[in-house]
């Protein structure tokens, strides 16, 4: 595996426990050499994640829409930056430029994307895994709901299990590895 999508915040949130979970994620990327791919801003896990993988001689892509631009301010010092006309631009170009996906604590946008990238599985636009890094059991509620879609005869057993979930960074970056 060469390069790893990960969508999380582009605000730091208020726990300190998750910032840490993000940073040792960061850690194992620099550990198996896998580059990054993300959103491409400065602020929040995102920009966390990108500093310390740069800092550890990592490399690093940002993909961003200009619509974005002012929103969230753009990391200057990536390996690699590409700017797009929009969203779904964005959602593209990160898929092309990964061999997989994890979700790290976010907000709306965070979960647009895991929807996305996992949905594109299931419908078979791509064969990649997708993880979810349940931090300080963040995605908890999500997990259950997850159940619920699945037992209620929504999600099958197989879509449910093709993500994968843990909360150590480390396993699920070795589960990754392995599902390839």
């Amino acid at each position: 595996m060469k390069s790893m999508c990960v969508f999380c915040g582009s605000k730091m949130g208020k726990n300190p426990l998750l910032q840490k979970g993000a940073i040792q994620f960061a850690g194992v990327l620099l550990e198996k050499n896998i580059s990054l791919v993300y959103g491409g801003a400065q602020s929040g896990l995102m920009g966390l994640i990108a500093n310390h993988v740069l800092r550890g001689g990592g490399r690093v892509i940002g993909v961003m829409p200009e619509s974005l631009m002012s929103m969230e301010y753009a990391h200057q010092n990536l390996s690699e930056f590409h700017l797009v006309d929009s969203m779904s631009d964005r959602k593209i170009k990160m898929a092309e430029l990964s061999d997989a996906f994890i979700t790290l604590p976010g907000g709306i946008g965070t979960l647009d994307e895991l929807f996305e990238v996992w949905t594109w599985k299931h419908i078979g636009i791509h064969n990649k895994p997708v993880g979810l890094l349940n931090t300080e059991n963040f995605y908890d509620s999500l997990i259950t709901h997850i159940e619920r879609m699945t037992s209620e005869g929504f999600l099958s057993i197989n879509t449910k299990e093709s993500l994968i979930i843990e909360a150590d960074p480390k396993i699920l970056v070795e589960k990754l590895l392995g599902s390839l």
